[in-house]
């Protein structure tokens, strides 16, 4: 008797000491906006009044060196959420799927995109990338976080039901449990591409005339609407922000929450987004500690494939040696990296593949077809007026020289840039002899990367969804074992590298994989449920189906 009091007095100071360190991790909410580049105050373009974003910019860590991997959302998010980079694990081309949204529609079209370039047809298809890597989000749950999406995911592969508790539009950080901390992410797609021509006839807040043109860009009218349409979602989005940031100040959680505000890739406009320059990668990052502690301008380079591992980092959480990004912050932050990489394949209807090596200085781009021209005809982006009237204008010949350089039918095998001096990168020194000895550094660089990373770019993708997808079949999810005893569940899986998850309920339902999920990472007491529902996911797998247990 005195030994099974011992014991639940010990139980009882474990889960009490459980409490406490949960409640002292820290809350993190990300803002994620959609393309945009610096073009930001804090960034020394105040064309846009962006008021909310300023006030935050001036508590916060400000990184002047921030970059995406890809220029694109789809594989820049594959990256987010893994901290792999999209080269190695296969989700480098953009699109696969429409896994768009929340939990994604889990159905694929067998109708081919296009071709790659080997002439095998692309199909839809989740990409399977290798079984011991986990969405980031599982490892902060296993800690006790309460971990929601609102709403966007778009990771190459239908997220899976263990990556967050809730996964919708109603996803909300003020939904979290008494006494857990909370990791949210919330989506602002008002900058998207697509907003550029879908609010065209919003009211335009900043003047046609006086929004500055990149040198890249002729001076024309329509263009001039939309770059102002760009600015003026910007300041749409500050709006969005502020409300976003008073219902922290009014829960009384803007001091004990840690805030991010990127973009997810550069700027909507022609020769931005998609692209290996810094008009396609380089990207706003700002990050608010409570009480405004570090607050200051960074100039610490930082990749997207660092987000993972760093927000582990600051959570107390040691991130998985399998992880290729760097912590910048936190209990396990690392030593600066020296250099960024990003990548360029498919783009939904076009292919090519570029990569390259960024420092805190120079850009080194790699073109593996350099017979292929450097516009690529996205039918996406064509649907904007200033794109339609750029290709008119490149039919007629009137484009100026410094315009007309992205409309070039072929490439030099390398490129590159000093971005000091040359912002814009237009200016390539490839065969300039006062650079040799810094391209053959960063020729170096990026070879070895590519090799220690296991670059999957040589791949067609083709045959690389022949092989994630066998028979053209989507694999699935073994059903997971389930196993009870003393009233205690236990899960494992069927499946090498799948994740397990849970409902307890004390009444028959029907749960989807829309339904609040628990995680399973170690034995459940059940407590007074009648019934216990599982579900397994590896990801790119279909999922397994649901198991339902009567207790």
């Amino acid at each position: 008797m005195k030994k099974s009091i011992v014991n639940s007095a010990l139980l009882f100071s474990a889960a009490l000491a459980q409490n406490v360190i949960a409640q002292e991790k820290p809350n993190i909410l990300w803002l994620v906006c959609e393309d945009i580049s610096p073009l930001l105050s804090f960034y020394g373009d105040s064309t846009a009044h962006t008021p909310n974003l300023d006030k935050l910019a001036k508590e916060s860590m400000i990184f002047d060196n921030c970059y995406t991997t890809v220029g694109v959302s789809a594989p820049s998010r594959s990256c987010i959420i893994t901290g792999m980079y999209p080269t190695s694990i296969g989700t480098m081309h953009m699109r696969t799927s429409h896994d768009i949204n929340s939990l994604g529609k889990r159905q694929y079209d067998t109708t081919s995109i296009c071709n790659d370039l080997a002439g095998n047809p692309i199909r839809e298809y989740s990409a399977v990338i290798p079984d011991y890597i986990k969405c980031f989000t599982e490892y902060l749950r296993n800690k006790g976080y309460y971990c929601v999406n609102r709403d966007k995911t778009d990771y190459q592969f239908a997220a899976p039901v263990t990556a967050w508790n809730q996964n919708d539009l109603k996803a909300s950080w003020e939904n979290c449990p008494a006494g857990k901390p909370f990791f949210a992410v919330y989506e602002f797609d008002i900058t998207h591409e697509s907003k550029v021509w879908l609010n065209k006839k919003l009211p335009q807040t900043v003047s046609s005339q006086k929004v500055p043109l990149p040198p890249y860009f002729p001076e024309d009218s329509i263009v001039r609407q939309d770059v102002a349409r760009v600015y003026s979602n910007i300041e749409l989005l500050d709006k969005q922000i502020g409300v976003a940031i008073q219902k922290l100040k009014d829960a009384g959680l803007y001091d004990k929450t840690i805030i991010m505000f990127c973009s997810d890739n550069g700027g909507p406009l022609p020769r931005g987004k998609r692209e290996v320059y810094d008009s396609g990668l380089k990207l706003p990052f700002i990050m608010r500690f409570p009480k405004g502690v570090n607050a200051g301008r960074v100039n610490r380079m930082i990749s997207f494939v660092d987000l993972a591992p760093t927000t582990l980092s600051l959570a107390g959480i040691k991130p998985p040696k399998y992880m290729q990004g760097e912590a910048f912050l936190g209990k396990y932050k690392s030593k600066p990296r020296k250099y960024i990489f990003g990548s360029s394949d498919r783009f939904d209807n076009v292919i090519d593949r570029i990569r390259i090596v960024r420092d805190n200085r120079y850009l080194f781009v790699k073109n593996y077809y350099p017979q292929f021209p450097k516009y690529m005809d996205n039918f996406y982006r064509n649907n904007m007026d200033m794109m339609k009237q750029m290709l008119l204008l490149r039919d007629e010949e009137k484009l100026t020289p410094p315009v007309a350089l992205w409309f070039r039918k072929s490439k030099t095998k390398e490129e590159f840039y000093d971005c000091q001096t040359d912002p814009h990168n237009m200016n390539n020194l490839i065969e300039n002899p006062r650079f040799a000895d810094k391209i053959i550094e960063m020729r170096i660089v990026l070879d070895n990367w590519e090799n220690e990373v296991g670059d999957m770019g040589s791949i067609p993708e083709g045959d690389m969804i022949a092989k994630m997808w066998p028979n053209n079949t989507q694999p699935t999810t073994e059903t997971p074992i389930i196993s009870i005893s003393k009233n205690i569940l236990k899960l494992s899986d069927s499946t090498h590298g799948a994740s397990v998850a849970y409902i307890l309920s004390d009444k028959k339902i029907k749960p989807t994989i829309y339904s609040e999920w628990q995680l399973y990472h170690r034995p459940v007491s059940l407590g007074d449920a009648k019934y216990v529902y599982v579900i397994a996911n590896r990801i790119g797998f279909r999922d397994s189906e649901i198991i339902e247990r009567e207790l």
